[in-house]
């Protein structure tokens, strides 16, 4: 299927591939009723991304919010290329058992201090495009 613009549309598995191949995207949110593009680091857990940032992190303001997660690959002539965007609720891991899982994920840090934090982005609406 296309779109009016005539780009493909991607099927919600493929988004999902796509996600699960890449590890750097971008945290949209809003912040004092201005938007914010945060590029974080993160990695696909089933139907949800997880990051993690450290402790003071800008991109924590986006807990119990609702955000947008990007991703792109487009070439830059735009031949080829594809975009994939997920909707959700951000929430901060705390039960310990999801903790240990999320710390053995293979997420780097820069964090200086003592604690990271785990946001989840559930992603309940996800679309994504490719150039033919």
């Amino acid at each position: 299927m296309y779109d009016s613009a005539g780009l493909q549309v991607l099927s919600r598995e493929e988004c999902l591939r796509l996600l699960g191949a890449s590890a750097v995207g971008r945290l949209v949110y809003t912040n004092q009723a201005l938007p914010v593009v945060h590029p974080v680091v993160y990695v696909l857990d089933g139907e949800s991304v997880v990051l993690r940032v450290p402790d003071g992190s800008a991109a924590l303001v986006a807990r119990d919010t609702i955000a947008a997660f990007q991703i792109d690959d487009v070439a830059g002539d735009l031949s080829r290329g594809w975009s994939v965007t997920g909707i959700g609720h951000v929430t901060e891991a705390e039960d310990e058992v999801l903790l240990g899982r999320f710390r053995e994920l293979p997420l780097p840090t820069r964090n200086h201090g003592d604690h990271d934090h785990y946001l989840v982005v559930a992603l309940e609406v996800l679309s994504g495009r490719r150039i033919p």
